[in-house]
């Protein structure tokens, strides 16, 4: 594993205007690959209705756990997109909270959380490590975490959604860099920092916080969705996975 790049690393999304645009986000394009499996997904893997987003963001996953039934709490960070989240949802569950702090949230009360797109954002092993095992105090030996990343193919490619064109650099990327790509989709087309991390590391993240991946999906398009797909049909851009804790 590579040791983590220095460089200091800040979340691009603690930002009115990048808050404020990705609220306007769709289910479509190459982020319809990312939630099109979901229910399927949860319907096999969870077995109860109290769910967790972590790092909601403006509430787009809540409120799509919502749709599917779920009680869903969506905590973050940041203070820009949980104001939008509470705007677009007045009736939803929404709390900011410090990073890595689920002090306020009571154990084993959640049957599913999920994480989508969040682990993009979150630099060091170590603090992967610590939220995964937070994590685990959160749910019951029966519960479930879905961890939906940015497969490591999505940094050097183009699609529907993104370019990388610009950051040839990012062939060369190791666990714990710093990578840049820019969301087309979004009005505000400054490059989101990302960290760049490996499935292998994932893995090793997973088993340092006691838990065990139970199922991993890479989504890729069928050819016959209504959309001018670049890449998305060979290459997977997500990886989707299920976790639970070890017996």
């Amino acid at each position: 594993m590579n040791k983590e790049n220095k460089t200091e690393f800040s979340n691009v999304y603690e930002d009115t205007k990048r808050a404020e645009a990705y609220s306007k986000l769709k289910f479509d394009k190459t982020y319809y690959l990312a939630y099109r499996d979901l229910p399927k997904i949860l319907t096999q893997y969870t077995s109860g209705y109290n769910a967790l987003d972590f790092g909601c963001g403006t509430g787009r996953s809540t409120r799509f756990l919502q749709a599917l039934g779920y009680r869903t709490i969506g905590i973050d960070i940041s203070e820009e997109m949980i104001t939008i989240a509470r705007q677009l949802d007045t009736a939803g569950e929404y709390h900011r909270i410090d990073d890595g702090d689920f002090s306020r949230l009571p154990s084993s009360s959640f049957d599913l959380i999920l994480s989508a797109f969040t682990f993009d954002n979150i630099p060091t092993m170590e603090k992967k490590i610590r939220i995964f095992s937070g994590f685990s105090t959160l749910i019951p030996q029966t519960g479930t975490i879905i961890n939906l990343v940015s497969s490591p193919e999505i940094y050097t490619h183009e699609w529907a959604s993104f370019t990388t064109k610009e950051y040839p650099e990012n062939k060369h990327a190791k666990t714990g860099d710093i990578v840049r790509i820019i969301t087309t989709d979004l009005a505000d087309i400054r490059p989101c920092y990302d960290i760049f991390w490996s499935e292998e590391d994932y893995a090793t993240v997973y088993s340092k916080a006691n838990l065990r991946i139970i199922k991993k999906y890479k989504p890729l398009a069928t050819g016959e969705e209504p959309y001018q797909w670049i890449n998305e049909t060979r290459i997977a851009p997500w990886t989707i996975y299920v976790l639970r804790k070890k017996t």
